[in-house]
């Protein structure tokens, strides 16, 4: 049991937040990239993908892994996500560092979508049945380039009024 909730249940919070934390991040990118501050979407996503690391955190502890690594640095860059929208309100080069760490935030959940896909889709899981596996890596690094693009060109061009 955690937090009242049996492991079937507590993982199938952990994965609609995470997937409501991916959709509503697929928003908030859109809205960097036509300028546009989508305040109630920006929360859910904030919101969400902070709870998505939180309960990472609560599952049975087995040493220090590369996902509980991963939740650390992703309540880091929403803290600071946080910190440059609602307390420095983008002032200055706070508009960047809250886009850089929105988009980082963003692409951390994405990357656990994509690893844990690969590992309970049985099509995917047999062309790449490790992590190591050259398909799974060639689809994490163009995800990466993908967001590092898009984090580029967001960066160019939201600028809220």
């Amino acid at each position: 049991m955690i937090l009242g909730l049996s492991s079937l249940q507590f993982t199938f919070l952990h994965v609609f937040l995470s997937l409501v934390g991916i959709g509503a991040g697929m928003f908030v990118v859109y809205g960097f990239l036509s300028s546009r501050r989508l305040s109630i979407l920006t929360a859910l996503f904030l919101v969400t993908t902070l709870a998505t690391s939180l309960t990472g955190f609560l599952f049975p502890f087995k040493g220090v892994t590369p996902g509980i690594i991963l939740g650390v640095l992703s309540v880091i860059v929403l803290i600071v996500a946080v910190v440059a929208l609602y307390v420095r309100r983008l002032a200055g080069a706070w508009r960047v560092t809250y886009i850089v760490s929105a988009c980082l935030a963003f692409y951390f959940n994405f990357f656990v979508l994509i690893a844990q896909t690969f590992d309970k889709v049985p099509a995917l899981h047999t062309i790449a049945p490790t992590q190591s596996a050259p398909t799974f890596g060639l689809t994490q690094l163009a995800v990466l380039v993908i967001f590092v693009l898009l984090t580029v060109r967001a960066v160019k061009r939201f600028h809220p009024a």
